[in-house]
């Protein structure tokens, strides 16, 4: 009898494990909209923390906590997540984006960013790949 082996490089369940360890207090509506905006640009807590340049356990007190945050500080944040002030703070419900309707590419892209980390890295290094290969150098 002849072995063979079997490789599963999706399990069904990677796509609802969470990462990070749960918090027991919920997050200000402000927190939510940070989330919210971060997700849609496909940052990490991390990536944001390094961008307004602080730690990655500060920023993620901002997205848990009530806050006060510095006017410098809303600017850089503002600016890194794509956001408005008002969508920030609430008196806004759109977010700021181009005029008219998002384009396909956008759209893929949205739909992208709700996948497993290690799903968007691939997503990444393939377009990445891509546009190196047909596209202007950068």
């Amino acid at each position: 009898m002849q072995a063979f082996s079997v490789t599963i490089f999706d399990p069904p369940y990677a796509a609802f494990v969470q990462t990070g360890r749960p918090s027991k207090e919920p997050r200000t509506d402000f927190g939510q909209r940070l989330l919210a905006a971060r997700e849609a640009v496909g940052l990490s807590q991390a990536q944001v923390a390094g961008q307004l340049g602080i730690t990655q356990k500060a920023y993620a007190v901002w997205e848990r906590y009530p806050v006060a945050l510095r006017p410098e500080q809303i600017e850089k944040l503002t600016s890194t997540l794509h956001v408005t002030v008002e969508y920030i703070f609430g008196r806004d419900s759109a977010k700021s984006r181009g005029k008219g309707p998002a384009g396909k590419l956008r759209q893929v892209f949205e739909r992208a960013s709700q996948l497993p980390r290690h799903q968007q890295s691939k997503v990444a290094e393939f377009v990445e790949a891509f546009v190196n290969q047909h596209g202007k150098p950068a």
